[in-house]
């Protein structure tokens, strides 16, 4: 595997893929930018070039027809997610695609299909999984430093008021259950290892958009109650806690962990109501969209897919929880799950 390289296409110019991920890919060992595409060539051909991408392509098709690109990354807006990963594994990609990875736990049904027919890796990128941060966390849990998890509690907000973002079009999955409250619901069964036995959500649809603008949950886990609120119109801020029977642990930087300086987690044993006991451990300076891709190449490289993460069974199990949350707003009710 030395000096070997997966060569990655890039469908769209997104501002998560142009600003954070093909940036931090390009360091990476196992990952190199070959070619990105866009519904025009010109910009395309402005990406690629800003990036120094060697390869653009006025068409998705166009680029998933070229034999030398080997894996793809999907970061195009929510509704083209599941169709456009069946186009590429349909061409013997292997596709590695922005989350939420479909509009409904049916639709993402479809990607198991799909990596099942054409033998390609499919997973669902949540970068959150590979900061060393959270496999901390999960490691000072599972050793029982904070005794018995008990309770995990979320907070993610940003304030977007502009009615063209397609987080703000509810028809193209927009809204923020979709767009970051799916980060406690994966990092909750990440730390736990348990699926939620029932949910109850809240929330409140923005008058004209009609998009969820502020959404509260409840996760009852087997032994595990996990709280959270997102909202995209509220003063941007985020933080994770982890509760145990003997102690708490908290994660500064949750979900958009920066690449240029250290994250901070924070882990008490002692109930000071000062927090004089409590432990500071910051973590280099590292950037999981690099960690994400090189994960992936490598499962490509190794022919092992166990390496890029949780297989897309784990996404359709994300997107069971959204469902259930946004039923259960509607119905007022809790919503049992499988």
């Amino acid at each position: 595997m030395a000096n070997k390289k997966v060569s990655w296409g890039v469908l769209g110019a997104a501002r998560i893929a142009t600003s954070k991920v093909i940036p931090a890919m390009q360091k990476g060992e196992f990952s190199e930018i070959s070619g990105l595409a866009s519904r025009t060539l010109s910009k395309a051909q402005e990406a690629a070039g800003n990036l120094g991408i060697p390869k653009a392509y006025g068409s998705y098709e166009e680029l998933l027809a070229d034999p030398d690109i080997d894996a793809v990354y999907n970061p195009l807006p929510n509704h083209l997610h599941v169709p456009l990963s069946i186009q590429a594994a349909e061409a013997g990609k292997h596709v590695l695609c922005e989350k939420p990875v479909a509009l409904s736990a049916e639709e993402a049904q479809q990607l198991i299909e799909a990596r099942d027919r054409f033998g390609v890796n499919i997973t669902e990128a949540f970068m959150v999984r590979h900061h060393p941060q959270w496999l901390k966390a999960r490691e000072l849990v599972n050793s029982g430093q904070i005794g018995d998890l008990r309770v995990i509690n979320w907070f993610v907000s940003y304030f977007n008021e502009d009615p063209s973002n397609i987080r703000n079009k509810p028809e193209w999955g927009g809204g923020s259950l979709m767009d970051i409250g799916v980060y406690p619901i994966v990092t909750s069964r990440f730390i736990t290892g348990q699926e939620p036995l029932r949910v109850v959500g809240l929330l409140e649809r923005h008058p004209e958009w009609g998009i969820d603008c502020v959404t509260s949950a409840l996760l009852d886990f087997p032994s595990v109650q996990a709280t959270f609120t997102c909202a995209t119109q509220v003063f941007g801020y985020q933080r994770a806690q982890l509760f145990g029977t003997k102690g708490r642990i908290e994660i500064e930087i949750p979900c958009n962990a920066p690449s240029d300086t250290a994250c901070k987690m924070f882990l008490e044993n002692d109930p000071d109501p000062h927090g004089k006991s409590v432990e500071v451990q910051a973590f280099p300076v590292t950037d999981q969209y690099t960690l994400q891709g090189d994960a992936f190449s490598r499962s490509v490289l190794e022919k092992d897919f166990s390496l890029a993460g949780p297989p897309i069974e784990d996404a359709v199990c994300n997107m069971k929880i959204v469902d259930a949350i946004f039923e259960s707003a509607k119905s007022g009710a809790w919503v049992g799950l499988d």
